[in-house]
């Protein structure tokens, strides 16, 4: 660990109060800050930039253009790739689970030094089921379900369906009088309390 890195994790020893706080609060959330996550996190510098809980064996680049929302945690779930050299969008209370993508920019097909970067929008309320793979180009509605395996290159911009396959499509649709849009009691983007992220946002994101 350089000196750049010590101050850093230092730094956010010092701002273990907080986050003790959001321990406490988000414990029963689908996304919940956890000690042990945090220090591998924040102090030891895995995915740091991060503002949300990520897993170790998980990697999130571009931090500065991904939007993450309301109990949503990209790369929390062991082996995810999230990728935000172009904008990635994220609804509140999104659920993804392990080995996901999200890619939103593509190598240049006539010289892969150069990428091509696109846009990623997954709504509120969807669940990206494990290993499926999330391309520039998709638009997700709020309650989209992605199978296991599934890899989106379009969009499904109704929502309120359940898309599988490689490419994904609609495999059933759902009726949204029956699709719960709850909100938990203390609401965190990731480590960042709701009532403070437009502050946040303003100073660190790019989206």
């Amino acid at each position: 660990m350089n000196l750049h890195h010590l101050r850093l994790a230092l730094h956010e020893l010092r701002n273990f109060p907080a986050i003790r706080k959001a321990i406490e609060e988000t414990k029963d959330t689908q996304a919940p800050v956890t000690f042990s996550g945090w220090f591998i996190q924040k102090v030891l510098g895995v995915n740091r930039e991060a503002y949300w809980p990520t897993h170790f064996t998980s990697k999130v680049g571009c931090v500065h253009n991904i939007l993450a929302g309301i109990q949503t945690a990209p790369g929390s779930s062991p082996g995810c790739y999230i990728q935000g050299l172009g904008k990635i969008y994220i609804g509140d209370y999104t659920m993804i689970a392990a080995n996901v993508g999200i890619i939103s920019a593509n190598h240049d097909v006539h010289d892969h030094r150069r990428h091509s970067p696109g846009e990623v929008r997954l709504g509120r309320y969807c669940w990206i089921g494990m290993n499926s793979s999330i391309l520039p180009g998709t638009n997700l509605g709020d309650f989209t379900v992605v199978g296991a395996g599934a890899v989106v290159n379009k969009p499904f911009s109704e929502g309120y369906c359940v898309i599988a396959g490689n490419p994904a499509k609609v495999i059933r649709t759902l009726d949204p009088a029956e699709c719960v849009a709850y909100r938990d009691e203390h609401e965190y983007y990731g480590y960042v309390r709701a009532a403070d992220f437009p502050a946040f946002r303003s100073r660190h994101l790019a989206i």
